[in-house]
């Protein structure tokens, strides 16, 4: 298991490894600011982060959307003095919430729980996609997508709320939104069924889409015109 701390505090950071170390987890890397946690990020695939919510610049909570969207699938263990922050922490979809000083045992617990949650335990109704526009996030439900496009090695989510970008191929949204009402229609789209406010034929026999809460209008490939017409009927 791959360890990344983010803390500003170095005795706090030094604790923490002692602990981990006598967990015997070894695969550790300490960083102090949230510039230093984005590059680890950036240059390895971690499973879980120890993250420290009251940092100078930009606060844990912060931090933890940006890690988030880096690799959606680290488990976010958060460490603060306070609990005032717990709530907005678990709506992140942190694992664990340690207040300190904590123990030992606080943490193993945090990390027993890390190895017991996986993918295929979190509902089809739970999914949500953390997408960025700008410098903010969106946490988006699946009802809530419209349409995603393929960009290079991204995607960009169409919702009410506009567009936005997720760091992630269109097969892998795919497999994500797989239970809930998506089908890709061309290459480089995945449309809610559930959206679909009309269909036109055009010419090679391809589908043109226009949907009930947006004025945009999609065309599907040959092939994909072919599959949802399969599928579907007509």
């Amino acid at each position: 298991m791959k360890i990344l701390i983010v803390d500003d505090e170095e005795l706090a950071r030094a604790r923490l490894k002692r602990i981990l170390t006598t967990l015997e987890f070894k695969d550790i890397v300490e960083t102090s600011s949230a510039d230093e946690a984005v590059a680890a990020l950036k240059h390895t695939k971690y499973d879980v982060v120890f993250l420290d919510i009251n940092m100078p610049q930009v606060s844990g909570l912060e931090l933890a959307y940006e890690l988030k969207y880096l690799n959606e699938n680290i488990s976010i263990i958060f460490q603060t003095a306070y609990e005032e922050h717990a709530l907005k922490a678990f709506d992140i979809g942190a694992i664990g919430y340690l207040i300190k000083p904590y123990s030992l045992e606080q943490v193993k617990e945090s990390l027993t729980r890390v190895k017991t949650t996986s993918a295929e335990s979190i509902e089809a109704e739970d999914v949500r996609i953390l997408s960025k526009t700008g410098e903010s996030y969106l946490l988006l439900k699946a009802e809530e997508i419209f349409y995603v496009k393929a960009d290079l090695s991204e995607v960009m989510i169409r919702s009410a709320k506009g567009f936005s970008y997720y760091g992630q191929k269109i097969s892998d949204l795919e497999k994500k939104l797989g239970n809930h009402d998506f089908f890709r229609i061309h290459r480089s789209y995945l449309i809610n069924i559930n959206e679909i406010k009309d269909m036109q034929t055009i010419e090679q026999s391809k589908l043109r889409f226009s949907f009930r809460n947006c004025s945009d209008n999609i065309e599907s490939s040959k092939d994909g015109a072919k599959a949802f017409r399969d599928k579907f009927g007509g």
